[in-house]
């Protein structure tokens, strides 16, 4: 529904006039096609945070958190609830709100699970904004609706397993897959990679992600025996904080070097490029700031003139990159769909945000009575 339907009852004057009442948080464990294996851990399920920010107008935004682990579940549950009484009674205000839970944790330190819960609450707002307004979140945002080039987003998969999705990318239009690597020999990683770019052929672009699991050294030696490989881009080789490092690899490196996954604020990623870290940035919205600290990363991007790609989060990532100016591309690896009542459709390896106002997360309830944590 846009502004110009009767039947939206909200308008963008009666849309500031909005006061939070309450957020509500759920927990869920939502299984996985697809275990994601990586070089330092696998991540068999996914655990979520639902959270509904409801206002006096009858509005409800929504957002999901993803906590990697289920232990960490119920703490990020319990955060949200707790930062969200800071919000209660105020004004519906998203860049507002983002000022007041810095001031109030100042001391403590906006970083983690704190970080991630402030992203959570922010995203939830952003869309009950939008919604109120009666516009998608791009739109809201001064963006159209438009197709964002997606890659398909795999684990560990071995070399039977990775070849049939890789195929199965393929056949669905996906111009780019991504795999992630880190095997315990090198040569492990080039029979993959090799095996990959058969299943694949020669004009789709393979990413590899070694999820921080190497030292600079045997980076530096891997990544010399993969040059030759067609490799678009080689994702954190080392350890994510260690910026000098990634910068002495990609001195070395004829490979574009990705990271940023795990910028925790805006101000991590300017000093990773300020270190010269990487070619490309990949900012998670969760770990970023929300759609907020989203807008400030991709000004920053914009100044340095970095491709700016999403992690995780798809649904919401979408939006974000339409009016990213240095979009590059939409990571697909879903998570939430078992409990969305309209997962996020691709079509010709594109994603496209929905018409609906606001991010288009609906819930499944039932899904969400079966996956309760």
């Amino acid at each position: 529904m846009r502004l110009s339907d009767p039947e939206n009852a909200m308008t963008s004057s009666s849309s500031s006039s909005l006061v939070v009442t309450g957020v509500e948080a759920r927990a869920v464990n939502v299984p996985l096609e697809y275990p994601v294996r990586t070089s330092v851990g696998v991540i068999a399920t996914s655990p979520l945070v639902l959270i509904d920010l409801q206002t006096d107008g009858g509005v409800t935004g929504r957002a999901y958190l993803f906590t990697y682990t289920p232990l960490a579940l119920e703490a990020m549950r319990q955060l949200v609830l707790a930062f969200a009484g800071v919000l209660k009674g105020r004004p519906l205000a998203p860049f507002d709100f983002d000022q007041l839970l810095s001031q109030r944790l100042r001391l403590l330190g906006r970083t983690g699970l704190a970080q991630m819960a402030c992203a959570g609450l922010d995203m939830a707002a952003w869309d009950a904004l939008a919604v109120a307004c009666g516009l998608p979140l791009v739109e809201l945002l001064g963006g159209t609706c438009r197709a964002v080039p997606a890659y398909d987003s795999h684990g560990m998969d071995g070399e039977a397993l990775g070849a049939q999705r890789a195929a199965l990318a393929r056949d669905q239009g996906f111009a780019a897959i991504k795999t992630k690597i880190g095997y315990p020999t090198l040569a492990e990683d080039l029979r993959i990679v090799r095996a990959l770019r058969q299943a694949i052929g020669p004009d789709m672009a393979l990413m590899v992600d070694c999820n921080q699991g190497l030292s600079v050294p045997e980076a530096m030696r891997r990544i010399q025996a993969l040059e030759n490989e067609g490799i678009a881009w080689i994702e954190e080789p080392t350890l994510q904080e260690d910026y000098a490092g990634h910068a002495r690899i990609r001195e070395k490196s004829r490979l574009p070097i990705q990271m940023g996954e795990n910028w925790c604020s805006p101000d991590e990623m300017a000093k990773a490029l300020d270190a010269r870290a990487c070619d490309l940035a990949m900012p998670d919205v969760m770990k970023i700031g929300g759609v907020t600290g989203w807008l400030r990363a991709a000004a920053l991007a914009q100044q340095r003139g970095v491709p700016m790609s999403s992690h995780i989060f798809q649904e919401i990532s979408v939006h974000l990159l339409a009016v990213t100016p240095t979009a590059h591309w939409l990571e697909r690896m879903d998570l939430a769909s078992p409990v969305l009542a309209r997962p996020l459709a691709f079509a010709d390896g594109c994603a496209r945000p929905g018409e609906e106002p606001g991010t288009g997360i609906a819930w499944n309830e039932e899904a969400i009575a079966r996956f309760a944590a």
